[in-house]
């Protein structure tokens, strides 16, 4: 079922990043009630499927995000981003270092860094934009220590392409509103938006 924004809360500024094994129904019936609330992008991650169930699940995506005008993100896999068509991907940054970019085809290309120096690399790989994390404590990552707000500060400050926020971010405007005022470009939001409602 398509979500309902009845909340009243814009989130062009917002990307949710999927992670099927924390949606506890269907997954395409959330990735349809997420498309309800025009988010920013949908990045389709899910890295531990092959490339071949990869390109199967990503065409039932693109299905869904084209019927909604949600611009859809590829998480690693060029090969089917350009057989689907798909103008934006996302790169981990080790795949990012190793990648030939294709610059002539891709319109944006995105990567996950924890660092400044991750950033600086990331911009002379050919990154258009980066996702810096984790700032808040999340599940995904109980035993690591969240890096802040003050690092997404420096992040911001050092790198001359936007920077996403990434990692604890919920649906209370206030995290959100903290990593704007530090000067991201938007936040991620991939546990909160796979099991709650928005």
């Amino acid at each position: 079922m398509r979500g309902k924004n009845t909340n009243n809360r814009d989130y062009k500024d917002t990307i949710f990043v999927t992670n099927r094994k924390l949606v506890k129904g269907d997954f395409l019936e959330r990735i349809k009630y997420l498309s309800g609330f025009s988010p920013r992008a949908i990045l389709l991650r899910e890295k531990d499927l092959s490339e071949e169930q990869y390109k199967d699940l990503a065409t039932e995506v693109l299905k869904i995000c084209k019927e909604n005008n949600i611009p859809l993100i590829i998480h690693n896999f060029s090969k089917v981003a350009k057989e689907l068509g798909v103008r934006k991907i996302h790169y981990s940054f080790s795949k990012l270092e190793k990648e030939k970019i294709d610059k002539s085809f891709f319109e944006e290309i995105g990567t996950s860094c924890h660092s400044i120096e991750e950033a600086n690399k990331a911009v002379e790989c050919g990154a258009d934009y980066i996702f810096a994390g984790h700032i808040f404590q999340t599940d995904c990552k109980k035993d690591l220590k969240p890096r802040g707000i003050l690092f997404l500060q420096q992040m911001v400050q050092k790198t001359n392409i936007p920077v996403w926020a990434i990692g604890g971010i919920d649906d209370d405007d206030t995290r959100k509103r903290m990593c704007l005022n530090a000067g991201a470009k938007g936040v991620c939001v991939m546990s909160y938006a796979m099991n709650k409602e928005l």
